[in-house]
């Protein structure tokens, strides 16, 4: 199936799934959200496929969620986050965490909010030299969700889990290797050629042994994976609704500095 946001792709028994908006750095909207999900819930869960590469067209992973689309409206015309996570962004992570076979992060460039969240959800994560990554929920009044406030501190552990969360600054490719968010760091030309090599090991090795190791180190890990994102859809749904997430969003598309109220 063609896609609009989404190319999906499959050679052998690779399946190949490209974030598609390059002029925005792959910023999610309800209809890249509402592609990715059929992807990977559909195309990459067929049994031809054995093994799963996620990455970015152009110059990024993703940049997180497009402000500039904003988010539908609830009936008491204020953004409906809790509905958008759960019909379209949850079940995209739910989904890379329920495929019975590896799945790679090929980041190149900025994975930043969601698309942050994407990446942590993978299995093996390489990163090009130029990549980094980011929960710059904060910058605008929100707080991680995807999966990330799970991801995150089971990688890194407590302070660094919460210094990425209360301070949204980036970590550089190289620091992500050294706080364990990735496995590896390649040149920025070698990136799309390792990782695809990495797929195809994978495709090719004992399938049944991966989704076992896969589904017993993810209940290990992830036990509460879907309590978690309904809590973070409750606690993002009423963040969406504050001053503070208005103002952040007005300071990010007029390229200012925020002034939050905490209201």
């Amino acid at each position: 199936m063609s896609y609009d946001t989404v190319i999906w792709e499959q050679a052998g028994a690779v399946g190949r799934v490209t974030l598609n908006r390059p002029e925005t750095l792959n910023a999610w909207t309800a209809d890249l959200g509402r592609d990715l999900k059929r992807a990977i819930t559909v195309d990459a869960a067929d049994p031809s496929v054995r093994a799963v590469l996620v990455t970015g067209a152009g110059r990024g992973f993703s940049s997180g969620a497009d402000l500039r689309e904003g988010f539908h409206p609830a009936d008491d015309g204020l953004p409906d986050v809790r509905k958008e996570l759960h019909q379209l962004y949850h079940p995209i992570i739910v989904g890379v965490r329920r495929l019975e076979k590896p799945v790679v992060a090929a980041v190149n460039g900025p994975a930043v909010g969601i698309g942050a969240s994407l990446a942590f959800a993978c299995d093996l994560l390489l990163a090009a030299e130029s990549a980094f990554f980011g929960l710059a929920f904060v910058n605008i009044g929100l707080m991680p969700d995807g999966g990330s406030t799970l991801f995150v501190p089971a990688a890194v552990g407590k302070a660094r889990a919460f210094q990425m969360a209360l301070l949204g600054e980036r970590v550089p490719a190289r620091q992500a290797l050294e706080w364990g968010l990735v496995n590896q760091v390649v040149p920025d030309d070698r990136l799309t050629d390792e990782a695809g090599s990495l797929a195809e090991r994978l495709a090719g090795g004992p399938t049944r042994s991966y989704a076992s190791s896969k589904k017993a180190l993810g209940r290990m890990l992830y036990p509460e994976l879907e309590a978690q994102l309904d809590l973070e859809a409750e606690l993002q749904h009423a963040l969406a609704r504050t001053r503070d997430f208005q103002e952040g969003v007005a300071a990010f598309v007029e390229k200012r500095e925020p002034s939050f109220q905490g209201a």
